[in-house]
């Protein structure tokens, strides 16, 4: 190996020690990342629906309490493997996507659990606010080769109840509980 390229890999390699020993600011990333809904469907089936998600997350590996996640979901994206289920949750009486474009979730704390985190936080759901906690765990915290950037990977999971949020059509039928699992890619923003 020339000294150039030992000068070149070390350069590489403390930079990105660097950036994960104070808070990093990553950007999701949303062609790598799933938000999958899912809901009891009169006992006899369990359909899913994906959604995208655009966001940012900040990461403190020190300190982990410190690390914040705020994700945007557009109703519009909401795909339930069937056009008609996907044209009628954007409807008023559903979503009410002309009015709640979006869903958002915005963390308030994080707590360490073992090697799980806590991210307790407020999701917003068609104009309502409402308590959520995450269960989540890093998935991996590194460079990304083909992004040539710091990268992170994460998993989340949690249940809602769909009534909370005003979406009580075809209840008791339809499941009030919803499973919300997350696998999340964000990449580090410029500078990080």
């Amino acid at each position: 190996m020339t000294l150039h390229r030992l000068l070149a890999a070390a350069v590489l390699l403390a930079s990105s020690a660097a950036a994960f020993a104070a808070p990093v600011g990553y950007t999701i990333d949303p062609t790598h990342t799933d938000v999958l809904v899912s809901w009891d469907y009169l006992g006899f089936a369990r359909p899913s629906a994906r959604l995208e998600a655009t966001g940012r997350v900040v990461y403190d590996a020190a300190r982990p309490s410190a690390s914040s996640v705020e994700v945007t979901l557009p109703i519009a994206s909401f795909d339930g493997h069937v056009d008609r289920l996907n044209q009628r949750v954007q409807r008023e009486d559903y979503f009410d996507a002309a009015n709640h474009p979006q869903a958002r979730f915005v963390s308030t704390s994080v707590e360490v659990k073992g090697d799980r985190l806590r991210v307790s936080g407020e999701l917003t759901l068609r104009g309502v606010t409402r308590p959520v906690v995450l269960d989540a765990a890093i998935n991996k915290a590194g460079a990304h080769p083909a992004k040539n950037a710091p990268a992170l990977g994460l998993q989340a999971s949690t249940k809602i109840k769909r009534s909370d949020f005003g979406l009580v059509q075809q209840l008791p039928n339809i499941g009030d509980e919803l499973e919300i699992r997350i696998q999340l890619l964000a990449v580090a923003e410029a500078g990080a």
